[in-house]
């Protein structure tokens, strides 16, 4: 980790709604429906509603299972299955969530008991952030790289019709190795680096956080 990350949790950087108001009513799905209903995990969207209330629309944020950890990034309006499940806002408008999700993809916790994890573990995890400016230049790369492993798995599906699992396991686990890379600072060049503190936008790590910080006080008044 480069000296210039700051410490800090993912609750400085993310708070947490319940979902409860927004728990789809009718489960009776039709693809003709304009409003997505979903779930943290693997499937994310189970169908679509014709439901007109309780629709969430604070974008973007990160859908949580508060008792498997899986985690999704969230940039249009919804409805969800059940309470199982945290929405993850920004304590800030200074907080990239895309950086953030990504980081919690590397963050994974053991979930072998049924508890909800969000409050007791999760969001006390340490992480390292950098500035915003290198978080959105990290995102850009980590979105760059995974659009190209999504076309290479486009294309190993029509030359094979399925995904064979053992392609499939190596494809995540180089998803998984660009993220570790992100996140331990060595996934931008020196060149790339030396580009954002030379950004008229630059403000260093340990500033951000102080600014983050002090606006969740200021909230929580």
């Amino acid at each position: 980790m480069r000296k210039d990350w700051v410490k800090c949790s993912f609750e400085d950087l993310l708070k947490y709604e319940q979902p409860t108001k927004y728990i789809v009513e009718s489960t009776d799905y039709n693809d003709s429906f304009k409003i997505p209903v979903l779930t943290a995990g693997k499937s994310f969207i189970l169908g679509y509603t014709n439901e007109k209330v309780g629709i969430f629309d604070k974008l973007p944020v990160i859908i949580f299972d508060d008792f498997t950890t899986s985690a999704q990034f969230v940039n249009f309006k919804f409805k969800v299955k059940s309470s199982a499940m945290k929405i993850l806002l920004p304590t800030s408008e200074l907080v990239n969530m895309k950086f953030t999700y990504y980081y919690m993809l590397v963050n994974k916790i053991r979930s072998d008991t049924h508890k909800r994890y969000w409050i007791s573990i999760y969001a006390k995890k340490q992480i390292y952030i950098p500035s915003l400016i290198e978080q959105g230049a990290i995102v850009s790369k980590v979105d760059e790289l995974f659009s190209k492993l999504d076309n290479v798995e486009k294309s190993l599906i029509q030359l094979q019709g399925i995904l064979k699992s053992n392609t499939a396991g190596k494809i995540y686990q180089l998803r998984q190795s660009i993220l570790i890379k992100a996140f331990r600072g060595k996934l931008l060049s020196e060149s790339e680096i030396r580009k954002c503190k030379q950004s008229s936008d630059y403000e260093p790590a340990d500033e951000l956080l102080m600014r983050i910080r002090a606006e969740n006080e200021l909230e929580s008044v």
